[in-house]
């Protein structure tokens, strides 16, 4: 995989940094020239991932989120958000829409579905008791000229 731009991060799991994620998705897209829409797209996918690492990953423990991202040839951004929280027993079924590990929050359980809907590719790794990996691509639309 050829990659023409990088972008690595790790914090803690605490969740006044999923703005540091969305900012840092949003500075590393800058030469890219997204659309507006792609760009709040975008930011959305990247809060979804990382508030997931944090509420279910962690589950009220302390731990780190790392982000990658990196810009691939034609145009298609890459994310990857990983953590080393509790891990995912079923993932089929943490997919569902409306589905939540933690009902007593009053979550909505559509982070994946958002994920899914904002991203052309998105890949589930996870193993309980040793985290999850969350792969995403988009293809960012075309740049014309004027």
């Amino acid at each position: 995989m050829k990659i023409t731009n990088e972008f690595k991060c790790v914090f803690p799991a605490v969740s006044a940094n999923e703005a540091l994620a969305r900012a840092s998705l949003s500075a590393f897209l800058i030469p890219a020239d997204p659309t507006a829409q792609e760009l709040a797209d975008l930011r959305t996918v990247i809060s979804e991932a990382v508030t997931n690492a944090i509420v279910h990953g962690y589950r009220n423990s302390s731990g780190e989120v790392s982000i990658c991202l990196r810009m691939l040839p034609n145009r298609v951004l890459y994310i990857r958000v990983s953590d080393k929280g509790c891990g995912i027993p079923d993932i089929k079924k943490a997919m569902e829409p409306l589905y939540t590990s933690v009902p007593e929050e009053e979550r909505a359980g559509l982070g994946f579905a958002i994920m899914q809907e904002f991203t052309d590719n998105l890949h589930v790794r996870s193993t309980p008791n040793h985290g999850t990996t969350l792969t995403m691509r988009r293809k960012l639309g075309q740049i014309y000229a004027e």
